[in-house]
């Protein structure tokens, strides 16, 4: 007899709601949280990976000017060198003075794994070198602009669709839209609660 009658629960400042309301409220705020999750790691997925000189890798034998002409970086981006570890290594500079020189000593980070990754947090220009003696003066080296975030490309640094940029912007876009799929199925069934 009393079981179709709602449930009333005060709140704390002094209202009354059926629970059924507050339920739905709950899962709103659930819905809210799993937004600004999707948001944040949404964005991490959107951000390209460059493979340093494509699929030369880090090596002798990369043109790197060539092929820094054909990126745009922006914050967010991340560098990864790959290159035989023990043969090569990365170092990075702290001036375009020392990029010039290849003066490893001035060196504001060394990385030696073969596998190496650098975020791209802030815009500006970065200076790269191989830190094996006489790589850097035989052309082994790196200068490259990052932009912000939100910058758009110029009609000059656009990549072709077979670029490790373009890749990674393919794959980015494939995990942004697996993860709508995952907040509307998350949706669902929080409203159906």
């Amino acid at each position: 007899m009393f079981s179709s009658l709602p449930v009333y629960i005060y709140e704390v400042d002094g209202n009354i709601a059926p629970t059924s309301w507050r339920r739905k409220m709950e899962g709103w705020y659930k819905v809210l949280l799993v937004l600004v999750v999707v948001a944040l790691i949404g964005r991490e997925a959107m951000a390209a990976q460059h493979a340093v000189g494509g699929s030369q890798g880090w090596d002798q034998s990369t043109n790197f000017n060539k092929w820094v002409s054909g990126q745009t970086f922006k914050v967010g981006d991340q560098l990864v060198f790959k290159y035989t570890s023990g043969l090569h290594s990365v170092v990075e500079l702290g001036s375009e003075t020392a990029y010039n020189k290849c003066d490893l000593g001035s060196a504001k980070d060394s990385k030696n794994t073969g596998n190496d990754v650098v975020k791209l947090d802030k815009a500006g220009t970065r200076y790269f070198a191989c830190g094996t003696l006489g790589h850097c003066g035989q052309g082994m080296k790196l200068k490259i602009t990052t932009v912000a975030a939100d910058a758009s490309s110029s009609p000059g640094s656009s990549s072709s669709s077979s670029s490790p940029t373009s890749t990674s912007a393919a794959s980015a876009l494939a995990s942004f839209i697996s993860m709508v799929a995952l907040l509307a199925t998350t949706m669902l069934f929080v409203l159906n609660m």
